[in-house]
């Protein structure tokens, strides 16, 4: 709003709400406005605050899920996600999910591991996020077995990926155990717990299944 040769000129549009509130304030100064306009005022300014508040509610709805997720973490690399969705067989599968379980092992005791083109780096994270790792892939390992055992009973496949896991289960569990008893962090005890109960519940479903006699043991028969 502007004043050219004591004219007043609008230099903005003025809105349906806005132009008759313009018109009286012309005739009536602030100070000699009646108290409905003083309370048409304060609706203004409690309306606009309203507005105010539901834009920032609207910020942060559209914002906070974007956040959430790019702070997400994948348990498995760029890599072992191929390799897994390459190996159909489910022994192939679970020897895919015990190698990425060794190589967090090796991550967190700071030992060197060849490196493998078609494993790519190894995964890094903290201590405590590596664990969290090894608890959800000994879980798909076991998720993975379950539905080859729903799909297929008799796939002669089941047998070798089930020992597979109860024998690498077996290996892990004194690991846990010493992790465990160091750790200082809720979140590492909670991983260590539920990876030493899915390993005994590994170990105890492979006494039910019957193993399949090693190539040695197969030449001593013949």
């Amino acid at each position: 709003m502007i004043i050219d040769n004591g004219n007043l000129v609008l230099n903005y549009p003025l809105s349906v709400i806005h132009y008759p509130l313009f018109i009286i304030h012309l005739f009536f100064p602030v100070r000699h406005l009646p108290l409905a306009f003083a309370a048409s005022k304060n609706s203004m300014k409690k309306i606009n605050l309203s507005f105010t508040l539901l834009a920032a509610i609207f910020c942060v709805a559209l914002v906070f899920p974007l956040a959430a997720k790019a702070q997400r973490r994948d348990y498995l690399t760029e890599a072992e996600i191929e390799l897994i969705r390459d190996a159909q067989e489910i022994d192939l599968r679970v020897a895919v999910l015990t190698r990425a379980i060794d190589r967090r092992f090796a991550v967190i005791k700071n030992q060197s591991v060849k490196e493998n083109e078609k494993w790519g780096e190894l995964p890094k994270g903290t201590r405590t996020e590596l664990l969290l790792d090894i608890e959800k892939l000994l879980q798909k390992a076991i998720e993975d077995i379950d539905g080859t055992a729903e799909r297929a009973k008799d796939s002669k496949l089941f047998p070798k990926a089930v020992f597979k896991l109860a024998d690498s289960c077996t290996e892990y569990l004194p690991q846990f155990k010493t992790f465990f008893d160091a750790a200082k962090d809720d979140k590492e005890r909670g991983a260590l717990l539920g990876s030493m109960e899915n390993c005994n519940s590994v170990i105890e479903a492979s006494s039910k299944v019957t193993r399949e006699p090693s190539k040695e043991e197969k030449k001593k028969k013949n």
